[in-house]
């Protein structure tokens, strides 16, 4: 109970704070968040502050364990309706069969950021891509006049602008069967998540995503965390396809009796 408290206390730390660092410039005069990023955190596990516990393999002892973690949540609280918190409960309970991630599902945004895997921002004049090792998702940041989304997808439709040193991204239009962590936070088909990229030094972005979904949470609210540019000589993203891994868990019910 001591360590919950202190990892409840230890939310949004001082690094969040606007930074005056200006980034070097790309041949457009933008800030240059070219690179390739990642979070170092257990915001996948669970985006609150946590203790460690036992892992989803009880006979593999400490091998896959939870790891303890601080929270990246404001104030530590996702404000859930009351009967959106009873359904979390149920995802957490459940997570080992019901978590997308389990299954290789695309993780949606913010999850893509913050999932144990790099991802590579390239900038041009007219939009931002972001590739993610995970699964091969990618999506596209329009920097042109906003534009609405054909359909809802698991990584939604992103309009961007520039505030400063801060790269602001608009989201909209996931799907609803995207999860925020293994801890079951999730969210609707309402889902509306402000993202803001803004580099604290050549290295490092701070990274702020504030979400709103009227559906599921009492009010907005925000995730903060740094990113790190990988800068290991040769850093690139590697292939990390999982379909294949989940073909038993997703298919293995169709196959004949007796069947191999």
């Amino acid at each position: 109970m001591v360590l919950a408290g202190v990892l409840s206390m230890a939310a949004m730390p001082a690094w969040s704070q606007t930074s005056a660092y200006r980034a070097p410039r790309t041949a457009d005069g933008k800030p240059n968040l070219n690179g390739i990023w990642q979070a170092n955190n257990t915001a996948d596990w669970n985006l609150q502050g946590h203790a460690a516990g036992q892992g989803p393999v009880a006979e593999l002892g400490a091998v896959f364990a939870i790891p303890p973690g601080l929270s990246v949540v404001e104030g530590d609280e996702i404000p859930y309706l009351p009967a959106a918190a009873v359904k979390q409960k149920e995802n957490r309970a459940n997570w080992v069969k019901m978590d997308p991630e389990v299954k290789c599902f695309l993780p949606g945004v913010p999850r893509a950021t913050y999932l144990p895997y790099p991802f590579q921002i390239v900038q041009s004049r007219e939009n931002i891509m972001i590739a993610y090792e995970y699964a091969g998702a990618v999506r596209v940041i329009n920097m042109g006049a906003p534009t609405k989304a054909p359909a809802d997808s698991w990584m939604g439709w992103s309009n961007g602008h520039w505030e400063g040193e801060t790269l602001v991204v608009d989201v909209t239009s996931q799907n609803e069967d995207t999860w925020f962590d293994r801890a079951g936070d999730f969210h609707s088909d309402a889902l509306h998540v402000v993202e803001r990229y803004t580099p604290r030094n050549a290295d490092i972005l701070n990274y702020e995503a504030t979400i709103e979904d009227t559906k599921v949470f009492s009010r907005p609210w925000k995730i903060s965390m740094p990113l790190y540019r990988r800068v290991e000589k040769n850093a690139r993203l590697l292939e990390y396809k999982c379909p294949e891994f989940t073909e038993e868990i997703l298919y293995g019910h169709l196959r004949k009796k007796g069947s191999k």
